[in-house]
């Protein structure tokens, strides 16, 4: 078992506040998801979570110690793999090279997607957006991580290789926190535990099935 929470956590970028106070945790093994549109603060948090965006106030705990202070790369050497929206695959790497960094053997990966094995010389930045999003997903299979912090998994990626997607995420012996605008149709008969924010705020906390609207 692993706890990895927010305790009434706040973020600034300049004068701005994204998160006003928030309190949450995600138990694991198992799902939780962030809901919220976007400036909802959803990606905020799970960067607060991962440590790459500073708190301003409150906490970070992770199985109850007090992380707050702990950089990104401590964090990820504990154990914690966050694979963000944007630029979450080296470029200028091919296809193997990047699974390599992950782990010498990349047969687990191809095996999640093997989608992957025609590409595997080519350089990751010359894939499409759902190839490099399959890319990401599978470093982060392959880093057996404790934490698996995932914005945006599905993005760019065809219905059957999305549900595929969350399939191997919900199955990972692992605390999963997904960043998403709405709740994916894969996850809505699956055991999750779902907050949703709204301008930086938590206004709903609970399980999918809960969930209306």
């Amino acid at each position: 078992m692993t706890t990895l929470s927010l305790r009434h956590a706040r973020v600034r970028y300049g004068p701005v506040e994204a998160l006003h106070g928030i309190t949450l945790a995600a138990p694991g093994p198992g799902l939780t998801v962030l809901l919220g549109r976007n400036g909802s603060g959803r990606t905020t948090a799970l960067r607060a979570l991962a440590g790459t965006v500073p708190l301003a106030g409150g906490a970070v705990v992770w199985d109850g110690r007090d992380v707050t202070r702990v950089p990104a790369y401590e964090r990820a050497r504990r154990g914690m793999c966050l694979v963000p929206e944007r630029q979450a695959v080296f470029a200028s790497l091919t296809v193997r090279e990047n699974l390599r960094l992950a782990a010498r053997d990349p047969t687990a990966a191809l095996d999640a997607y093997p989608q992957l094995r025609p590409l595997l010389e080519r350089r990751a930045g010359t894939l499409s957006g759902g190839e490099q999003r399959m890319l990401a997903l599978s470093r982060a299979l392959l880093a057996r991580a404790r934490v698996v912090l995932v914005d945006e998994p599905a993005q760019g990626m065809s219905p059957p290789v999305a549900g595929r997607t969350y399939e191997l995420l919900a199955a990972l012996d692992a605390c999963v926190v997904l960043a998403e605008q709405r709740l994916p149709p894969a996850l809505r008969g699956r055991p999750a535990l779902v907050y949703e924010l709204r301008r930086g705020a938590v206004v709903f906390a609970g399980e999918a099935g809960e969930l209306r609207g």
